[in-house]
């Protein structure tokens, strides 16, 4: 582990031991989970998904803020929290923590579907599974989030069930009204395909 990583993996598992006391569903997504499934990359924050479905969401805003520094000044952070359903906090040690505020269907399924991976010794953090990320990541259809895709479709080549994949993905491309998405993933799996053969 070098010096870059340590902070970042004190921050999440610091949000992981928060959030396993208060016997909270969550899992890291982001850039410790394309670490996880694709590639190595630096990261200077950390994200997860806190499953809260649609009720009590100030119960959970006021635990994290009571333990963490939130990232929103003054005395509209929670009602901004609440609103945007994401708790932008800090960790003791200063890294930028989002959570977001679970509540769909397809984020019950994440928290399901997540595992616990050993980043380094002592730093085992619970992160979505590869599908999962992949999903996330298309629907979000930046160039950094295709990017992204494709090294967790090189790197676990043969493992994925693209099946669940596909089928959870369009869906939500429906509601987002963007059907596209779901065609350029298919090409970049085709196009991996034909890498590999």
């Amino acid at each position: 582990m070098d010096d870059l990583e340590k902070p970042i993996l004190d921050a999440a598992l610091e949000v992981q031991n928060f959030c396993e006391s208060q016997q909270w569903r969550f899992a890291f997504i982001g850039a410790l989970a394309v670490i996880r499934w694709g590639r190595p990359r630096t990261t200077k924050d950390i994200d997860g998904t806190l499953l809260t479905q649609f009720r009590d969401e100030g119960k959970y805003i006021d635990s994290a803020l009571a333990h963490f520094k939130s990232r929103v000044d003054g005395a509209d952070a929670k009602e901004f929290m609440w609103n945007r359903r994401v708790l932008l906090l800090t960790a003791s040690n200063g890294v930028g923590v989002d959570l977001s505020l679970g509540g769909l269907w397809y984020e019950e399924k994440i928290i399901d579907h997540s595992s616990t991976f050993e980043f380094a010794p002592g730093y085992d953090l619970r992160t979505c599974s590869a599908e999962d990320l992949i999903i996330t990541k298309s629907f979000a259809a930046r160039d950094k989030d295709w990017a992204d895709v494709r090294t967790i479709l090189q790197r676990q080549h043969g493992k994925l069930d693209l099946n669940y994949v596909l089928e959870n993905l369009r869906p939500l491309c429906e509601l987002k009204e963007e059907p596209e998405i779901v065609n350029k993933l298919r090409q970049m799996v085709e196009q991996e395909d034909r890498r590999v053969i």
